[in-house]
């Protein structure tokens, strides 16, 4: 009844394939970011926004040729059920535009916007491949390092100004 297992009809991709080296016809790999630590190196990247969605690129120094995506929504997106509708739209457009528009050792990060849900599909696809060919053509400059803060977290206060006295106002 059960029929034995049949090898896949195309071939498997080549070990290299996941790290990166890729073969000259076939697209780039895309891998997952998955820890904080990758969205916020990302962070301190080139940026753009785009409609419905923004994004963020760095370029990793690693020597892999695979492509980094990563998905993130607020909560000013919605609730959980939108947050999560938005990112598989962000997802299913990533896949059909990165292999194509995205830039090999690079990371990206996704962010849904207020009008990710509800924006037309050609319309989101349309601002995520003007997001990836502006941040390929220079773009937006990487962020400058912010100021140090207080080690509660906080910006340090400024110093206060004492009022001064006029001597002459008696």
């Amino acid at each position: 009844m059960d029929k034995p297992h049949s090898p896949p009809s195309e071939p498997r991709p080549a070990q290299g394939a996941a790290s990166g080296v890729l073969a000259p016809d076939r697209p780039p790999a895309v891998a997952r970011l998955k820890s904080r630590a990758q969205f916020l190196a990302a962070a301190k990247g080139a940026s753009l926004a785009r409609g419905a969605v923004a994004v963020q690129r760095l370029a990793r120094e690693d020597g892999s040729l695979a492509i980094g995506a990563g998905f993130t929504a607020t909560k000013k997106v919605g609730n959980a059920v939108v947050r999560n509708r938005a990112k598989r739209r962000l997802r299913e457009a990533a896949r059909a535009l990165l292999p194509l528009h995205g830039t090999q050792g690079c990371d990206y990060v996704f962010v849904a916007r207020a009008g990710t849900v509800d924006r037309d599909w050609l319309r989101l696809l349309d601002d995520m491949r003007s997001a990836l060919i502006g941040l390929a053509a220079g773009g937006d400059e990487p962020r400058p390092a912010r100021k140090p803060r207080s080690s509660s977290g906080r910006p340090a206060p400024r110093p206060r100004q004492t009022p001064r006295s006029d001597p002459s106002n008696g």
